[in-house]
């Protein structure tokens, strides 16, 4: 099969190999996809570069966790009905060595779902890591149905997928973003009200949810935990998945007294059930009408070196796929 994949770890063009190698079978409990679009998330491009400095944990690995596809060949114990089926599947590269950006891929059962039939791949691949990052961190601290939720940077990929899920999920959103263009792709995901980020933001969400918000989900964790307790209601929580410095300073008095709680959300280990329950409402928000993710840029996976260096340094605003 064709594959891209790097042996060590590095700059895009000076790692990522793109050749031929032996076609993967599905083990036991397994299925194997012919992948039609692979996605590309900063994760990924963290992974190959080590930004976490934990260096590389197999001696060969193809990048990239989310994908999809039609599924091809099933392992042991699997069910037949899913041959032929287009599906999306998430952690193909999550404490595994070869993910999507190859022509096959193999995964659990447990970690594919029927792709809807007015969805496209490029879409599909998209799903996987931003949806279960979203909906863990919009249902962490319970039901927000009828409660007031704050999306701090509405527009990006893990975002506007929990404006999404939040507004199905019945709750009252506020979004903030950075542009006037990135407000209607908060809007278009489900945002009632979308602020600009900046001067007077705190008196804006405060006019618009005078008895505070209940819960934030929140994407740059340093730069907003002073802003976020000054508009948390009382008992109020806030879900992290990203922050844009390693060792934040955490106002704890303030927090204290207002009782909140703060969760932090790795995708990878969000509980398998809160997983299901993820692929469940991503579907259903599929399914009734939600167009998903604006796509920025579209890359062969020969050049896929050129779509790591769009994620690492995008020019627009929107998720990046390679297709196979």
């Amino acid at each position: 099969m064709k594959a891209a994949w790097y042996e060590k770890q590095g700059p895009a063009r000076d790692v990522l190999i793109v050749g031929e190698m032996e076609d993967v079978q599905p083990a036991a409990g397994e299925v194997r996809i012919r992948i039609a679009a692979s996605g590309v998330n900063p994760g990924d491009v963290k992974k190959r570069e080590d930004a976490f400095g934990i260096g590389m944990q197999y001696a060969r690995v193809i990048p990239h966790s989310d994908g999809a596809g039609t599924v091809d060949a099933s392992g042991e114990g699997v069910s037949r009905t899913w041959l032929g089926r287009r599906v999306w599947c998430y952690g193909a590269q999550s404490y595994r060595p070869f993910g999507t950006a190859a022509e096959f891929t193999c995964v659990p059962v447990e970690q594919i779902a029927p792709l809807p039939d007015q969805v496209s791949f490029e879409q599909g691949a998209c799903l996987g890591i931003p949806g279960i990052t979203a909906h863990r961190a919009v249902h962490v601290a319970g039901s927000v149905e009828g409660r007031t939720v704050l999306v701090q940077g509405a527009a990006g990929a893990v975002g506007a997928c929990a404006v999404q899920l939040a507004h199905q999920a019945g709750a009252r959103v506020i979004g903030t973003c950075r542009s006037e263009a990135d407000k209607e792709i908060a809007r278009r995901a489900g945002a009632d009200v979308v602020f600009l980020a900046g001067e007077g933001l705190i008196e804006e969400i405060r006019q618009a949810a005078p008895g505070g918000v209940n819960h934030v989900v929140e994407v740059a964790f340093a730069a907003n935990i002073k802003n976020d307790m000054q508009v948390l209601a009382q008992g109020g929580s806030i879900a992290a998945y990203a922050t844009n410095a390693p060792a934040p300073e955490i106002p704890f008095w303030q927090l204290c007294f207002i009782n909140a709680g703060i969760f932090f959300i790795g995708s990878d280990d969000v509980p398998a059930q809160a997983k299901m329950e993820a692929v469940r409402a991503i579907n259903q928000a599929m399914e009734t009408g939600w167009q998903g993710f604006e796509i920025a840029d579209r890359f062969p996976l020969t050049e896929i070196s050129k779509a790591h260096e769009a994620v690492e340094h995008p020019t627009k605003s929107g998720r990046v796929v390679v297709t196979i």
